[in-house]
């Protein structure tokens, strides 16, 4: 692999893993968040939102949500922008 490509790939692997960190930061926000929310306010978790749904099992099944679309936004940018680059450095140092 020629020095340009190989500059090209570590920047790729960087934007990946800067994404991945940002996502991963975002998700334990949110788990650790809700952890917190259980343990330190727990009248505020219990009130009820509508008969048989208190406020803490809404933002249970939030972290559920949130963590499906993180992934959602990391399969989406591996697949348009990651898989694409790659497969174009892969190409290119085939040739």
């Amino acid at each position: 692999m020629t020095p340009a490509g190989r500059e090209r790939l570590e920047i790729l692997a960087r934007r990946r893993w800067r994404l991945a960190l940002a996502l991963t930061g975002a998700m334990l926000t949110t788990y650790f968040g809700f952890i917190l929310l259980v343990a330190f306010d727990k009248p505020l978790m219990g009130q009820q939102l509508a008969p048989g749904l208190s406020l803490g099992m809404f933002l249970g099944a939030a972290v559920i949500v949130v963590a499906w679309v993180l992934t959602g936004v990391y399969v989406a940018w591996a697949n348009k922008v990651y898989d694409a680059q790659l497969a174009r450095l892969v190409e290119e140092h085939r040739s």
